[in-house]
């Protein structure tokens, strides 16, 4: 895939990688309520086990396609404070946080309070850089959260009623989204994003398994759970933040989050799917919201400022 993405422009490599990304959070987040709700597994063991076993992959690949140069992304102490910072406040707290939303909730409150995550960037920005959102992306957020609304509550807002910890937690999910998008940025230009991922997935794992070793107090795991521990750790984990470390390459941080409307879509197909929810006009016309909001997103894009 990467091969065929380089015979398009930069601005629309972002998109699509981004687009990937938020497609294969969405698949993570259906096979994560499975996980946390139909097998009951606890979120500190979850945690552990999903992190450790993405690293240590991650790593190993990384040994072998780049050899020596996994370690460069430590040549200063800067790289190094960014990098535990990606892995603390970016994967880790993304991960719990979304785990722990999930589990005492639903995917789709969640991926809802995960989607204000443009909303902290274009706030950090304009706070810290000084930097004003430009009028098209405010139109094309507003159109974008309209369909996912009426995608995910078939436009009754009551079904949005979720206990008050599950919103809580939605919502440092919704900040930390921001963050594991934004934090990553310097160091995915001087290194190979799978080492940036590598090492800032361990850095999560370490953090999970001082609060709850893998190995200790290992919860009844059937052949359904194994699976889906499987399947969050390569959709939910490996295939999507490294991904999202080579959307950064070639598009602004804003753009990437705004392409987060693919996520809750996905959700909503695969749970009419896999739990039988029926279709209503109120979510057929939410995904073409979100669909007109994509191409919008597409075709205004600016060639962004990777300096």
């Amino acid at each position: 895939m990467i091969n065929s993405l380089k015979k398009i422009n930069s601005g629309t490599k972002g998109i699509i990688l981004a687009g990937l990304a938020s497609v294969s959070w969405g698949v993570a987040g259906v096979i994560t309520q499975f996980v946390s709700q139909n097998e009951a597994i606890p979120a500190d063991w979850f945690l552990a086990a999903r992190t450790t076993g993405a690293a240590l992959v991650l790593l190993l690949v990384s040994a072998i396609i780049y050899r020596g140069r996994i370690f460069h992304v430590f040549h200063s102490w800067k790289s190094v404070a960014l990098l535990v910072c990606y892995g603390l406040f970016g994967l880790a707290a993304n991960m719990g946080s979304f785990y722990v939303s999930i589990q005492t909730g639903n995917a789709a409150a969640t991926t809802i309070l995960q989607y204000l995550a443009p909303l902290f960037i274009l706030l950090g920005s304009f706070v810290f850089q000084h930097k004003k959102p430009l009028k098209i992306d405010l139109v094309i957020f507003v159109i974008a959260i309209v369909g996912v609304f009426l995608s995910i509550t078939k436009g009754d807002i009551s079904q949005l009623s979720i206990p008050l910890d599950s919103f809580l937690w939605g919502l440092v999910t919704g900040v930390t989204a921001a963050l594991y998008v934004v934090l990553p940025r310097p160091l995915g230009k001087e290194n190979p994003p799978i080492v940036v991922m590598g090492w800032g997935t361990l850095i999560a794992s370490l953090a999970f398994n001082l609060n709850h070793p893998v190995w200790t107090k290992v919860p009844p795991l059937s052949p359904a759970a194994v699976l889906g521990i499987l399947g969050v750790i390569f959709f939910g984990t490996l295939l999507t933040f490294s991904t999202l470390i080579y959307a950064s390459r070639f598009t602004s941080s804003a753009n990437i989050s705004l392409m987060d409307a693919l996520q809750p879509v996905s959700t909503f197909i695969l749970s009419v799917i896999f739990f039988q929810d029926k279709l209503s006009l109120a979510e057929i016309a939410g995904a073409i919201l979100v669909i007109v909001a994509i191409y919008l997103l597409q075709y205004s894009q600016r060639e962004p400022n990777l300096n």
